[in-house]
């Protein structure tokens, strides 16, 4: 159950995943915490798709007892008749039952856990009006090779949002009863991202489109890709993204692969709580290549050799 109470003072932040993905999670938690004034509190509400054991509970309070209130939603038996593709885990569309699941709450954030906040969610929260809109989130410029995909969908080039933040207006998805329509949509078999798509489908034209820097995949980071991001947005939206875009790793993980960004996510999963991050099986070989990182000689090495690998990539 969640306390009814709670949600009135601090900023509700739904996280969706499983017991194996504890330690991104918490990552995603400490980088919300840190990017935000000190006396913003947040109620960190978890759907889990397996429970998490009283120990990993116990884990992600030592983040910060002070700030942080969870809750922990077990929906281990909800079956559901969609269409799940093998990229996935069910967890992932745990977001479109969001309206039924929290009916004491309007409006809500749902963010993935393979984000690095950098922006302030709860001002973001607090200050964004989607009364007359179902949501608000960041639309992806389309890159030439999905351009036929996102047209089978019926959506125009550069209308299509990334689902990893998303700030629903649940009031206005319950009142027109989505779930159900979501649940209906998501049967269709061959969707490449099964959730999002359906998400976009259904809420077109009722979408508030957010800044990019509240969901900067991994394209708008890469230099090869500013002119299909130029389709859509500025050239001062590109250097923000640069400085202090909240990144979304939606290509290979940071925890398992050297990716755009990567070292990003290291510098705060070190900051976590020691009994959390003895909680996971860390790819020693990214690690180090993090600590390398560290050396500034070495960095700008490899930053220089980066930079010319791209160009001549481009070119």
């Amino acid at each position: 159950m969640i306390d009814s109470n709670f949600h009135r003072f601090e900023t509700p932040i739904v996280l969706a995943f499983t017991p194996n993905y504890l330690v991104p999670a918490a990552t995603t938690i400490l980088s919300i915490l840190e990017t935000s004034p000190e006396n913003s509190r947040f109620q960190i509400i978890c759907l889990m798709a397996k429970p998490l054991s009283l120990e990993m509970k116990a884990q992600l309070e030592l983040i910060n007892i002070n700030r942080l209130i969870f809750t922990f939603i077990n929906l281990e038996n909800k079956e559901l008749d969609i269409y799940i593709d093998q990229r996935y885990t069910i967890a992932a569309s745990y977001r479109l039952l969001l309206p039924d699941l929290l009916p004491d709450y309007d409006k809500v954030l749902y963010i993935d856990c393979d984000v690095i906040v950098r922006n302030d969610l709860s001002t973001l929260f607090s200050i964004t009006n989607i009364e007359n809109y179902y949501l608000a989130g960041v639309f992806e410029p389309t890159l030439s090779f999905q351009r036929d995909y996102i047209e089978s969908l019926g959506i125009e080039n550069c209308e299509y949002i990334n689902s990893g933040l998303l700030l629903l207006n649940l009031k206005r998805l319950r009142e027109e009863n989505m779930v159900p329509k979501f649940l209906e949509a998501s049967k269709k078999e061959g969707l490449q991202f099964p959730d999002q798509d359906v998400i976009n489908i259904l809420c077109k034209g009722q979408i508030l489109g957010l800044h990019p820097i509240y969901n900067s995949i991994r394209t708008f980071f890469l230099p090869q890709y500013k002119s299909d991001f130029l389709n859509r947005y500025t050239n001062e939206d590109w250097i923000l993204v640069q400085k202090m875009g909240n990144i979304h790793y939606t290509g290979g993980k940071p925890w398992d692969n050297i990716t755009v960004k990567f070292v990003e996510w290291w510098d705060v999963f070190v900051r976590l709580p020691d009994a959390i991050k003895s909680d996971i099986s860390i790819n020693r070989k990214v690690y180090h290549y993090y600590k390398l990182n560290q050396i500034k000689t070495i960095r700008d090495s490899i930053d220089f050799i980066k930079n010319l690998y791209r160009k001549f990539k481009s070119s």
